[in-house]
């Protein structure tokens, strides 16, 4: 269960309601950037969960300008230096695929922490040949998905799908609507081995 929170309180209420991950994001009404240093810093600090930061330098679509993706260099930068595990990304062309050539750049950047492709694999043309150009960049190595669709319940045929095609390569986290409420029945539709959402283990509102 991997609790998707905004500020450091969500955070150490996520972990209390035995959440096993947190995705530390700013501005989730934006759908999640960057979170600010000083809660990226305090996180790593006061978590003893493993603690993941959205690497998004705005909201809005995730095709990134040459100053933006400098932008996103200093973020990663700055999370290897403060010892964060994992970050999450996702990077598009502007037609709609990977932008394969600034993930390979960021992902190698990143390295030796694991990288996470979000959502942003939800809005290419053709969702199982975009994670395949993902599975060939060696240091990705989670894709966040809801098949498509706003819900995962809506996706759960392209999810299904991905699992069997990716889960030996890629390790699949299932987004989408997923609360603590419908966690059981999402899992005993998909049977998937991660799940992400904001209320994922009960609501963190404080």
């Amino acid at each position: 269960m991997e609790a998707c929170v905004e500020t450091l309180g969500q955070a150490i209420c996520a972990e209390k309601m035995n959440a096993d991950r947190v995705e530390v994001c700013g501005r989730l009404d934006l759908d999640g950037i960057t979170p600010d240093r000083s809660v990226i810093a305090s996180a790593i600090k006061d978590l003893t969960i493993p603690v993941k930061i959205m690497i998004r330098p705005r909201g809005g679509d995730f095709v990134y300008s040459d100053p933006e993706i400098i932008t996103m260099e200093s973020d990663i930068k700055y999370c290897k230096d403060r010892g964060v595990t994992e970050v999450v990304l996702g990077l598009l062309t502007e037609g709609g695929e990977i932008d394969t050539k600034h993930t390979k750049r960021l992902s190698e950047l990143a390295f030796p922490m694991r990288v996470t492709f979000h959502k942003a694999i939800d809005h290419t043309n053709d969702i199982l040949r975009s994670i395949e150009d993902l599975a060939e960049i060696r240091c990705v190595t989670s894709i966040l998905t809801s098949g498509g669709q706003r819900t995962a319940v809506d996706g759960q045929d392209m999810i299904k799908k991905i699992i069997e095609q990716f889960s030996s390569e890629l390790n699949i986290i299932v987004a989408g609507s997923i609360t603590k409420d419908n966690l059981s029945e999402v899992h005993n539709i998909l049977g998937s081995k991660e799940y992400h959402g904001k209320n994922i283990v009960g609501d963190l509102t404080l």
